[in-house]
């Protein structure tokens, strides 16, 4: 079992940037299949961004291609998301997964 915890999130300005961190403990992330999600109220989880154990093919959400990217640093056993150009309707707690672990999630708040 692996453990998640994010961070890295707050209140920000539309136009503005957060880097959002992962870390991992319990098993290393190297070889994990790592997700990023979003969860606004009342709205559905959405899949922001995904990153295989190589990093070759990196998924994103069209509503994020072109300003998010997400990275990982295998000897922290931590994965990023780097968050640019931030909309109002980038609002929601942002989860971290691999596996059927899943981390406590943090709030980011994008004020327009």
């Amino acid at each position: 079992q692996v453990q998640l915890v994010e961070s890295g999130g707050g209140l920000v300005q539309a136009g503005g940037s957060l880097r959002l961190s992962c870390a991992a403990s319990g098993r290393t992330l190297s070889i994990a299949y790592v997700r990023w999600f979003r969860q606004a109220p009342g709205k559905e989880r959405e899949l922001v961004a995904s990153m295989p154990r190589d990093a070759s093919n990196t998924y994103y959400a069209d509503s994020v291609k072109g300003r998010f990217t997400m990275s990982r640093n295998n000897a922290k056993n931590t994965v990023y998301l780097e968050m640019n150009s931030l909309k109002a309707e980038d609002t929601a707690v942002y989860y971290c997964a691999t596996g059927d672990s899943r981390g406590q999630g943090t709030q980011v708040t994008v004020s327009s």
